[in-house]
């Protein structure tokens, strides 16, 4: 008898452990598969933006639909304004950008100058050293050149 019941224990073990164990794989495996705090809240921040964003195209939508006989019949009168506008902002920002530009590089020339090596001066060193050599060797070569051009004119034209 007592055979009897460790094999009906052992039944009974193996049995709740058979039904037991894919349980809890299956809850291990959604948990290994869940989400951390920070795919929540990016998702979170996914939804939100996705979802002011279709609001505001809506919104522009029937914003158009109802207000476009206004615009219609007003526009006219905004063209001129929105052209005006669009010009002086155009040349405003270009200002601010030529001044801009003009500031910084009259401050890198003005740190090259000073001998204090800014950015992309070593550059400007080298290119001036080749054009430098580069009229050099173009001198000496016009002055040899030249004298054989001026032997060849004697020779062409003695008395000359």
């Amino acid at each position: 008898m007592a055979e009897g019941n460790a094999t009906q224990q052992q039944q009974r073990a193996s049995r709740t452990n058979c039904t037991a164990a894919p349980a809890s794989n299956f809850l291990q495996k959604i948990q290994s598969h869940a989400p951390n705090a920070t795919q929540l809240i990016g998702f979170l921040i996914l939804l939100f933006v996705s979802a002011s964003i279709l609001l505001i195209l809506a919104s522009t939508a029937f914003g158009f639909i109802f207000f476009m006989p206004l615009i219609m019949v007003s526009s006219p009168f905004w063209f001129p304004i929105c052209a005006v506008l669009l010009l002086t902002a155009v040349g405003f920002l270009s200002a601010c950008g030529l001044g801009v530009a003009a500031a910084a590089g009259s401050t890198w020339m003005y740190r090259y100058f000073r001998g204090m090596h800014p950015p992309g001066s070593d550059r400007v060193d080298s290119a001036r050293t080749r054009i430098y050599d580069t009229a050099s060797h173009v001198k000496d070569y016009a002055i040899e050149y030249g004298g054989y051009l001026q032997s060849k004119v004697k020779d062409a034209a003695p008395g000359a």
